[in-house]
């Protein structure tokens, strides 16, 4: 599935020709990306993990193909949540060209001034962004964002390790059978839509008594989660050492490949849309280079190469009709009409309410009651103190009331 063919035709290529061009990408215009070359230029790229694709299983490396056509250097970092790539833009400790965030914090980002408009003059295959992406909730006027994937949130489960007939709900994350052996989401929006989808309300908390009752709900299952994670998930789920995580169906496909034991639904009450867009960061020093990896990014060809490597869904027409239909048809990737109107996508929360999301994702961290590893040898013990402490109880109690009674029968003369 993977372009090893052509990996391999680069590989000779360099062998023969002592040329670092790795030739296997083809470009709509080659000139347009080589205008930079002998420069020195370089480009700080933060983006969330397992993210790209990047020439493992003889995928195409994405960021090596950039280099050598462009000759512009690349700084390739990730982060784990949106939280995360925030605090750091807020706080000016680092300095990035290329941000992949989510919908809701590309909207937080516009609303507080930390994005740069984009020229689309720059990005020419914007034109295979599907119009259905167009214009999007979280930049209704698309000057600062564009589309890089998309999915939704279902249940990851090993199905040799939990029963069919619990499973189609978010009732399964708080399924006390599987006590220890759940993952939740690191990161708050994710986990609080999750339990206000139980609760019947919408995934973008309306109010704060809705907050609180998900932060009731969220506490009431701590004890039953094994830990919070992101993309810890990989080794856990695969690995078998957990059951059930809520998950990006992406991160879903990823992990079904690598363990044939794990299973996914979409849960019945409804889940969230996602949209993870390309952004630059105001100030960047390097904007006209940014823009020329945004189109690199849109090329026909990387699409394809991104879409199929990580298993998220793609938003670029023209790199839909590369993939392998059983790529396209995939349920999970690119999930029925039925499925789609049961979710919804997250919104920028008013900011009195992202401090009260903040807050009580605080108090929910810090409650005191969590999943051990010893709470069930711990418990089982207790209970079995209490049995032998109960039957010497017992039995204490119908010696005295032998003695009691023998003291009362008269003695023979």
């Amino acid at each position: 599935m993977k372009k090893l063919s052509a990996f391999l035709l680069a590989m000779l290529l360099t062998f023969f020709m002592s040329v670092s061009v790795l030739a296997e990408v083809s470009v709509e215009d080659e000139s347009y990306y080589t205008r930079f070359q002998g420069e020195g230029r370089s480009l700080n790229v933060h983006n969330w993990g397992e993210y790209i694709s990047d020439g493992s299983d003889g995928s195409m490396d994405v960021i090596a193909e950039f280099e050598a056509l462009t000759g512009i250097k690349v700084n390739y970092t990730t982060f784990s949540t949106n939280e995360e790539v925030y605090a750091r833009l807020r706080n000016g400790g680092a300095s990035y060209d290329i941000l992949i965030p989510s919908d809701y914090m590309v909207a937080r980002m516009i609303r507080e001034g930390m994005l740069e408009k984009l020229n689309f003059d720059n990005i020419p295959n914007f034109k295979n962004i599907s119009e259905s992406f167009l214009n999007p909730i979280f930049d209704p006027t698309n000057e600062y964002s564009v589309p890089y994937t998309w999915g939704t949130v279902g249940v990851i489960y090993n199905k040799t390790m939990v029963d069919e007939e619990d499973t189609g709900s978010w009732d399964l994350l708080w399924n006390q059978k599987y006590m220890g052996d759940i993952l939740m989401f690191a990161n708050p929006r994710d986990d609080f839509g999750i339990a206000l989808k139980r609760l019947g309300y919408p995934m973008n908390p309306e109010n704060e008594q809705q907050l609180r009752e998900a932060t009731e709900l969220l506490k009431d299952q701590k004890m039953l989660v094994q830990a919070y994670v992101m993309d810890e998930i990989f080794d856990k789920m695969i690995g078998g050492e957990a059951a059930i995580a809520p998950y990006y169906a992406g991160d879903a496909i990823t992990m079904m490949a690598d363990n044939e034991d794990l299973g996914y639904f979409v849960p019945e009450e409804g889940t969230n849309r996602f949209v993870d867009a390309i952004v630059i960061p105001k100030g960047s020093k390097e904007k006209e280079c940014a823009e020329m990896f945004i189109n690199f990014l849109l090329e026909a060809e990387v699409g394809a190469a991104n879409a199929e490597y990580i298993g998220y869904s793609s938003p670029n027409d023209a790199s839909l009709a590369l993939l392998p239909e059983d790529v396209r048809n995939n349920p999970i990737a690119y999930p029925s009409d039925e499925v789609i109107a049961k979710t919804e996508f997250w919104i920028d929360l008013p900011a009195e309410m992202n401090l009260a999301v903040d807050a009580a994702w605080t108090e929910l961290l810090s409650t005191d009651v969590q999943y051990s590893k010893w709470l069930m040898p711990g418990m089982m013990a207790a209970a079995l103190l209490t049995s032998i402490g109960i039957n010497v109880t017992r039995a204490w109690r119908r010696r005295r009331e032998r003695e009691d009674l023998n003291s009362e029968v008269p003695k023979r003369l």
